[in-house]
């Protein structure tokens, strides 16, 4: 992997990161850096799991591909903290 493909994974993980912390109701007890990780992980899983599904790829923008990232995503920090939660109590 290039360093401008770290650097694209990086943003795109903190996009949707952030996409997926709003999307949830409440305050989620997690950083900034696990939420980044959180999404690019979410980015990778909702392309696969999208591909699965049959949305096809397109030379513009995918919102369906993009709502199956955001929404694993969603998951995953929601997962994450509430873990993170009762490990604080």
């Amino acid at each position: 992997m290039t360093a401008a493909g770290i650097i694209s994974a990086i943003v795109i993980g903190a996009i949707i990161g952030a996409l997926a912390r709003f999307v949830l109701p409440g305050r989620q007890a997690i950083g900034i850096l696990l939420t980044i990780v959180i999404g690019i992980l979410g980015a990778v899983s909702g392309t696969w799991l999208a591909q699965q599904v049959g949305v096809a790829t397109t030379d513009g923008i995918d919102w369906i591909e993009i709502l199956f990232q955001i929404g694993v995503a969603a998951v995953g920090v929601a997962l994450v903290s509430g873990v993170s939660s009762r490990r604080t109590v």
